[in-house]
């Protein structure tokens, strides 16, 4: 009895491992991973509209170039309305351009947005170039209307949310007002240090812990929040959902144990509220 418990115990353990290490096949990342943001705040006209986010690059690494053709293919077959980076793209300067013009074939009704992460800084002006050449757009304290004939919705990039500057704490203090709006930040701390009044916060910077013993227990978080905002959909103090991708790369070392990579696909829902 207790050899057939643990052989159904190990079974499922392999099963876990399998699944949450395994790389799907043509899409470049371990997992597509979906989520639905519902809001009374969704305009129509933005009702069912959809937002690819990744994170993390690192590009190369076990984000290989072979991967990245996979997950730009997946991304022109999804064709979703904007695209969303959240930062840390390459470990040096000589793989800005390769990366970020191989997005430039991914064309979104609303465009592509991005922000730096902590990696990305020393190369800001090498990066802000291949993006625009890229058709992507930089987003440093700065927010972006995203309009069609009929509605709206904004898109705000914080600059550095490890340090935020007052330009981006005068703009987070303004956030509720007005459109439905989506915060993209590096890190998910930002959220729950600034007190943050938004409708989607989109985040990356911990890789999930990039390795963790079966969600039991991981090692490096990334986050001084332990595992409040480490991955998922999680909420801040205040209510604002928060969603921390594991990224599509990995940093330090070339490994992912039980993390697996992914590309996240957000799918916005309007509902109505009982008066």
């Amino acid at each position: 009895m207790r050899r057939t418990l643990f052989q159904l115990i190990l079974s499922a353990a392999l099963v876990l491992l399998i699944s949450s290490c395994a790389t799907l096949s043509g899409s470049g990342v371990g997992r597509v991973k979906r989520y639905v943001v519902e809001s009374d705040r969704v305009p129509p006209s933005f009702d069912g509209a959809t937002v690819a986010f990744l994170s993390d690059l690192h590009f190369p690494s076990k984000f290989t170039h072979r991967r990245l053709q996979k997950i730009v293919s997946r991304l022109r077959k999804e064709a979703p309305d904007v695209l969303l980076f959240g930062g840390d793209y390459v470990p040096s300067s000589e793989y800005v351009e390769l990366l970020f013009s191989t997005f430039s074939s991914v064309k979104t009704a609303y465009g592509k947005y991005a922000v730096l992460g902590n990696h990305d800084y020393r190369m800001r002006d090498t990066i802000a170039a291949a993006m625009e050449n890229a058709g992507i757009r930089l987003l440093a304290d700065e927010a972006v209307c995203l309009s069609n004939e009929a509605d709206s919705i904004t898109i705000v990039g914080v600059y550095n949310p490890f340090k935020p500057s007052p330009v981006a704490r005068h703009l987070v203090d303004s956030l509720r007002a007005g459109t439905f709006t989506l915060l993209l930040t590096h890190t998910p701390d930002f959220a729950q240090d600034c007190d943050v009044q938004c409708d989607l916060v989109l985040a990356g910077h911990t890789h999930g812990g990039q390795v963790s013993f079966f969600g039991l227990y991981t090692p490096v978080k990334n986050t001084k929040y332990g595992t409040r905002f480490l991955r998922g959909r999680n909420k801040t103090a205040r209510g604002v959902p928060v969603i921390t991708t594991n990224g599509v790369g990995s940093s330090r070392r070339k490994v992912r144990f039980c993390v697996p990579s992914e590309l996240v696909f957000i799918t916005l829902k309007r509902i109505s509220v009982d008066k």
